[in-house]
């Protein structure tokens, strides 16, 4: 997992060669401006899903995981409470993995809690369990899917 600024994105451009590009796209769209849904970048290696979402508070965030993506989660507005855990260390499985959504969903309870404040974003890795939608109150955010492979 990686925490930060989109000042410093720089840093962590090259983890992943997808990463580089999607930092770009937050960096040079107007992202106040687009419509919530899905926004292809680079079809299905690249894609962003724009949303203006209500928190659920830490007992409504539910731990999840993705095998083929990984996700930027980056704040326009509101604040965002995400929840963290290795996946190593989840063992109550809520959904099995689905190979058409990319998701599964674990009973386990987040070990971390991080704010994620506005210009700010979190990567998560395919290692990564993660529970967003913490907070209370409204959050518009883009998720960008980056492809594994």
């Amino acid at each position: 997992m990686i925490l930060a600024t989109i000042a410093q994105a720089y840093r962590y451009a090259n983890c992943h060669k997808g990463l580089s590009r999607g930092f770009e796209f937050l960096q040079t769209t107007k992202l106040d401006e687009l419509p919530d849904g899905k926004l292809e970048i680079d079809g299905g290696r690249l894609f962003a899903i724009v949303a203006h979402d209500q928190g659920r508070g830490r007992d409504g965030a539910v731990l999840e995981a993705h095998r083929k993506y990984i996700d930027i989660q980056y704040v326009i507005s509101g604040n965002e409470l995400i929840g963290w855990q290795p996946l190593t260390s989840c063992g109550a499985v809520k959904q099995a993995h689905d190979s058409e959504t990319d998701l599964a969903f674990f009973l386990d309870r987040s070990s971390t809690w991080f704010e994620l404040a506005p210009r700010s974003f979190a990567v998560f890795f395919p290692e990564d369990a993660h529970a967003p939608l913490a907070a209370q109150g409204p959050v518009h955010k883009v998720v960008v899917k980056v492809a594994v492979d």
